[in-house]
């Protein structure tokens, strides 16, 4: 059998004739995708807790902050939180539960966050399941280059079209591929740039430090066109960070966290921890730790501004006992999302998780552990799904193609979750076309058929449904394959969103000055 990557080489020079014009679809679109929409899930949540398991759960998270606490390697923080009556002694703060529940109760269930498109604006909470970009990977994969390379500005702007181009995708998340080619001083300016200019959905800030965060508000400031006082009234972006498990909050995270929330920002803390090394071998001992990890941070920024938005994050998984590698989409990391779900509603947060997976390439292995992973998000509650799409290596690695594979697989979830696909009306029910076509007829040509043929059953851009013979005849191409073509399609038509010219020069300013100031601080 040849190899994988020599065979999808062959097949993509078989179909680059015709050349650029060969890779549009008559009608211009490379897809015809679903409209943009904030899907509700409709199901009821999967709970593996008892009421009592709740209860044993929240106890033992308790007493981890009680008993154990937490270190907070940020002076100012630990200070705030002794202020307010936590017990510190050095580095470490122990929070009692009345304070944590009283502080945790001040987080609203649900907020809006504008973006610089109103059309764009996100409800998170209230039952919406949205999702964003791979964020974060050093690396990027794709079928032309064949191998693992080192992000680059021109890769990350790439990824950065898919998250505009696709509607199932939300939120622009943190860099979906970094790009190693631009110096880290420097390198927030030029993507945030970028995804302001290539997309106009909600954005993230990366919590590292006091000039990355303090640019990118400004930067998000000046893109929407406000003042001040407006971006401060209403949260226009997030922040996302991870504690530095077991049980500490780092200094840069906590920096950017503290000024997000005096801002009224949006604020998702999300503990990385994977049981076996940086957590217990047991789920609901490492789901007792990732829910302290969080709630510390939580009661941190109510402290600051009661009733800035919080959403609880879970990055619960395992690892893998042979290797210590990272496993995601995993039975383990199905039932963790599902548990802290469950404690999620418990405290009135709303809640992130993640579509991820452990595979190296974008086949079949990385679909399924994506599936579990998405599948887990619904079955959770999950309100924000970073990481939807693009994902590979345990955050490792970058794809386009596996963008476009997932694409495909949210699409389907969200008209999973569309009502009329259980709609019980009598039209829907259909009693009297059943009376109409009898036991010898068929449904093909009847008036209730021929009114919703077009739009009774969801219809891929990618999946094939061709028959073997017919695959073959095509050309026997691969769905990763298809994806690389999707690709291409999409960036030669892409477009960006408007932008005002005189928000762009001035965001083109900004960038010019805060480079010349030297950007953010690195010790090389």
């Amino acid at each position: 059998m040849p190899d994988a990557a020599d065979a999808i080489l062959t097949a993509q020079k078989r179909r680059r004739t015709g050349g650029r014009a060969g890779n549009r679809r008559r009608g211009g679109a490379a897809i015809e995708q679903m409209p943009w929409r904030l899907p509700v899930n409709i199901d009821r949540p999967t709970e593996p807790l008892t009421e009592e398991g709740v209860e044993r759960l929240h106890h033992a998270t308790m007493r981890i902050l009680e008993e154990i606490g937490i270190e907070f390697l940020h002076p100012e923080a630990v200070e705030i939180l002794r202020a307010a009556g936590c017990t510190v002694q050095g580095e470490n703060v122990r929070i009692g539960r009345d304070m944590v529940m009283e502080m945790v109760a001040k987080a609203p269930a649900k907020f809006t966050l504008m973006p610089r498109n109103p059309d764009r604006k996100l409800t998170i909470g209230d039952g919406h399941i949205l999702f964003g970009n791979v964020s974060s990977p050093p690396n990027y994969y794709d079928l032309e280059i064949g191998k693992k390379v080192s992000g680059t500005r021109q890769q990350c702007a790439n990824l950065l079209k898919l998250t505009q181009y696709f509607n199932c995708i939300h939120f622009a998340g943190g860099y979906p591929v970094e790009p190693v080619d631009v110096h880290a001083s420097v390198r927030h300016l030029d993507v945030v740039f970028d995804k302001l200019t290539l997309t106009d959905k909600v954005m993230h800030a990366y919590s590292l430090g006091k000039e990355r965060v303090e640019d990118v508000m400004e930067m998000v400031r000046i893109s929407q066109g406000i003042s001040h006082e407006e971006f401060d009234a209403s949260p226009r972006m997030y922040t996302n960070i991870n504690s530095t498990s077991p049980l500490k909050h780092d200094y840069p995270m906590m920096d950017g966290w503290m000024r997000m929330a005096r801002r009224g920002q949006g604020l998702v803390v999300t503990p990385f921890t994977l049981a076996g090394a940086m957590a217990p071998v047991t789920m609901a001992g490492a789901v007792a730790q990732s829910l302290a990890e969080g709630l510390a941070a939580v009661v941190l920024a109510q402290i600051i501004k009661p009733g800035v938005p919080c959403v609880i994050g879970t990055f619960t998984s395992n690892v893998d006992m042979k290797t210590g590698a990272p496993a995601f989409g995993t039975p383990e990391y199905m039932r963790a999302t599902q548990m802290t779900g469950q404690m999620a509603r418990f405290y009135g947060l709303p809640m992130r998780s993640s579509g991820v997976c452990a595979a190296n390439v974008p086949d079949g292995q990385a679909m399924w552990e994506t599936e579990h992973s998405l599948w887990a998000a619904i079955q959770s509650g999950t309100n924000m799904v970073y990481h939807a799409a693009g994902w590979l290596e345990g955050g490792l690695v970058a794809s386009p193609e596996k963008f476009i594979m997932d694409c495909e697989v949210l699409q389907q979830i969200q008209r999973y979750l569309e009502p009329e696909v259980c709609d019980v009306s009598d039209d829907a029910l259909a009693v009297e076309t059943i009376r109409e076509v009898g036991p010898n007829g068929h449904f093909f040509g009847v008036d209730h058929t021929q009114e919703r043929y077009e739009t009774a059953f969801y219809q891929p851009f990618l999946s094939d449904w061709k028959n073997f013979e017919a695959w073959e005849a095509a050309g026997a191409v691969w769905t990763a394959e298809r994806a690389h073509t999707l690709f291409k399609r999409i960036m030669d038509e892409f477009e960006a969103p408007p932008l005002d010219v005189a928000i762009r020069e001035e965001l083109e300013d900004f960038v010019a000055r805060r480079k010349a100031e030297g950007g953010a601080p690195t010790d090389f």
